[in-house]
């Protein structure tokens, strides 16, 4: 899904009161799967719409969205992917993202 339409159904999921969360790149340092700007709705069922790179670091800022639904705080978390060369997924990074969570209720 392109960013220009995650933004616009973030905006749908605000007006139909449902809940869920987005997560934005804000920051990134070395490699990372995706860049700034990339972003990621998230529903507190475990469905995502759109990406900020996958695997494990995905899932970290999944978790932590399930936390934002639930309290309706935004909260920024920096995800490291420099813990080693190659994940348990097989993907390959070695850099730092800082990722925005908001909730959309």
């Amino acid at each position: 899904m392109k960013q220009i339409d995650l933004i616009k159904r973030a905006t749908e999921i605000k007006k139909g009161g449902e809940k869920a969360a987005l997560a934005t790149i804000i920051k990134t340092r070395g490699s990372t799967p995706r860049k700034t700007g990339s972003r990621m709705i998230i529903f507190p069922c475990g469905k995502i719409e759109g990406t900020i790179g996958g695997g494990c670091g995905e899932a970290e800022v999944i978790e932590t969205a399930f936390k934002v639904i639930q309290t309706n705080k935004p909260e920024k978390q920096t995800v490291d992917l420099t813990r080693g060369l190659f994940y348990e997924d097989g993907g390959i990074c070695g850099g730092i993202m800082d990722v925005f969570i908001e909730p959309l209720s």
